[in-house]
């Protein structure tokens, strides 16, 4: 049944995925929040308005969006810097930031018009895990500090330090401030001194303690600070982290019906609220509902801006590359296709709304669309439900979240970083191409300790190098997997025709790699369901990446999954040796079903297949 384009004939699956896959965003979005650094609202705002808006112009069916861990570290990186430039008041630099995101925003928007979205497909296999990987580190390694109860601002011998820094730098934005009225200071030095005599104490306190957050920040100021943290530590909050921790991990033993996040959520705070511990509360979170921000327009000022239009352009790629990525998942467990970009489109404008509200950015939530799934969403109904709950939550509960304990949302952070790590990836490396390690790693190390963006594009302009100098060496000019409907190779001439509906070829001709994964997903779909043979022809198939090789291992188990044979024919060396080394072959496939030819193969179909 539809009504205002609207399929209300899942009406019931919509609303319990919806109602799950918001109160699973609630402690996310808190912890994300706090964890950017404008506070738990604006984590808040992010969700309701990216949820709600994405899901009611996006271009995946089931895909709950809000603020995940990738656009919160980038996030929280951009918020740091600006600011800084407004000397620590974030006041000040709202606006400033919330423009940044907004124009993030609406660069998505301009990426789905254009017809970026069907491009995302060739981000190599390395490039992501080394990023995903390095995400989870920055998340946990800049979490332990707040998790044991120490914050560097507060660190009065720590900030005192910055006090000679802070005082040049007030006294050098005195001189410029009178360079420009044109004031000769060297003939007029009084009026230097003056203007100098009506700074405060305070004034520079504020100042040392930006430069002592700025000096704390990232993954390098952590590790800094970590044995300054650790003899400074604050049992009580440390043990609030903890408890969470072991609440999250513990609680999916005993079922996963309620989300675990969400348990050690309400029980932590709740015990450390019913005994009084004297606990450090998150920020407090404004009742009502939320306002637009009108200053990011009328304090506009394009020069502050244009140091940060890079920035927002990473924002929207990496919004864009998350969201899709979450889109496929989405289409693997629905068997729908979705809408690239239409979901950019989407996107954006959620992110766009969301930064008029105060939010922060966000993107397609991988956790949240597959527990909205799993709990019957079908339709962008979901999406919108969980956006809305969400709402409601900070109408009528927001008082009560601000009690919340700033170690338990600390305690939530670390288990996101450890759980958003490809460890897939990771515990591939001992045997994947060396080439292809390397890419890992320089991603995930220069992610890490120096700039999310620039890393990942070192990372991709290496796998392409690598790429153009393998299919060089290879004497191949790319891959081409034939379509559904392609000419029998010579020795299927014979090939009985009784059996044409119970077995299916399917031939690779050339390298299978990250470009050419999506195309291959495509024509595994395209298999008949008549067809309870499979044979994959991997003749000329010279060279099998990683990206190549999961999308192999996702399509051979899928197929295995229908109680489908799949059948290898002419494997050679190099992706056999990969597919060893996962389990690909034997779990999967078994040695039985790999034939050195066709003629092999076939005389197997002959015997072991009905009819033939």
């Amino acid at each position: 049944m539809k009504k205002f384009g609207f399929d209300f004939s899942h009406l019931r699956g919509d609303f319990f995925g919806g109602i799950t896959a918001g109160i699973v965003a609630l402690p996310l979005a808190l912890a994300f929040g706090v964890s950017s650094g404008l506070g738990p609202s604006a984590g808040l705002y992010g969700a309701i308005f990216i949820s709600f808006f994405a899901a009611l112009f996006g271009g995946t069916n089931t895909q709950i969006s809000g603020p995940t861990a990738p656009m919160t570290a980038v996030s929280m990186i951009v918020i740091a810097q600006i600011i800084a430039a407004f000397d620590g008041d974030v006041s000040n630099a709202l606006p400033a930031i919330l423009m940044v995101f907004l124009l993030a925003g609406l660069m998505q928007i301009g990426l789905g018009i254009i017809g970026l979205g069907k491009y995302i497909k060739y981000m190599p296999y390395p490039v992501v895990s080394g990023f995903m990987t390095a995400i989870g580190v920055i998340i946990l390694v800049t979490q332990i500090l707040p998790s044991v109860g120490y914050y560097p601002k507060e660190d009065a011998a720590y900030v005192n330090k910055f006090k000679p820094q802070a005082e040049e730098i007030i006294l050098e934005n005195i001189l410029k401030e009178e360079a420009g009225e044109g004031i000769l200071v060297l003939e007029d030095f009084k009026e230097t001194i003056k203007r100098a005599d009506d700074i405060s104490e305070e004034d520079i306190l504020k100042e040392s303690q930006t430069l002592a957050g700025a000096e704390a920040s990232g993954v390098l100021g952590a590790l800094r600070l970590m044995p300054r943290a650790l003899k400074n530590i604050n049992w009580l909050e440390l043990m609030l982290a903890l408890a969470t921790i072991f609440i999250i991990y513990g609680f999916k033993h005993i079922t996963k019906v309620v989300p675990s996040t969400l348990v050690a959520l309400f029980v932590v705070s709740g015990v450390a609220v019913a005994f009084g511990l004297n606990y450090r509360p998150i920020e407090e979170i404004p009742t009502g509902l939320p306002l637009p921000e009108w200053r990011i327009f009328t304090e506009f000022n394009f020069a502050t801006l244009t140091p940060y239009l890079f920035t927002a352009f990473t924002l929207a790629l990496l919004g864009a590359i998350d969201s899709l990525l979450t889109s496929v998942v989405a289409d693997n467990m629905t068997k729908t296709q979705h809408k690239p970009n239409k979901e950019l489109i989407g996107q954006g404008i959620g992110n766009t709304i969301a930064a008029i509200f105060g939010g922060i950015p966000g993107a397609g939530a991988t956790i949240r669309t597959v527990v909205n799934i799993n709990a019957g969403g079908k339709t962008r109904l979901s999406g919108m439900i969980a956006g809305i709950l969400l709402m409601m939550i900070l109408l009528v509960f927001s008082s009560a979240a601000s009690k919340i304990p700033a170690a338990v949302l600390a305690g939530i952070l670390i288990t996101v970083g450890i759980g958003v790590m490809d460890y897939k990836g990771l515990k591939a490396i001992p045997y994947m191409p060396r080439p292809e390690v390397a890419i890992l790693l320089i991603v995930l190390v220069l992610s890490s300790v120096w700039n999310l963006v620039y890393a990942v594009g070192i990372g991709l302009v290496i796998a392409s190098l690598m790429f153009m100098k393998k299919m060089g060496d290879l004497t191949a000019e790319g891959s081409n997997i034939q379509a559904l409907k392609e000419e029998a190779w010579p020795d299927e001439a014979n090939f009985p025709q009784h059996l044409v509906d119970e077995v299916f070829i399917k031939h690779i001709d050339g390298p299978l790699f990250f470009g050419a994964t999506n195309d291959f997903n495509q024509l595994i779909r395209q298999i008949p369901e008549t067809a309870s043979t499979i044979v994959i022809r991997m003749d000329e198939m010279e060279y099998l990446d990683q990206s190549g090789l999961y999308a192999i291992e996702d399509s051979v188990f899928d197929l295995v999954q229908k109680g489908k044979k799949v059948l290898l024919v002419g494997v050679i060396k190099q992706p056999r040796y990969l597919m060893e080394r996962i389990d690909l072959i034997p779990d999967l496939i078994p040695p039985e079903h790999i034939f050195d030819n066709f003629q092999d193969c076939l005389a197997w179909i002959r015997d072991n297949v009905k009819g033939g």
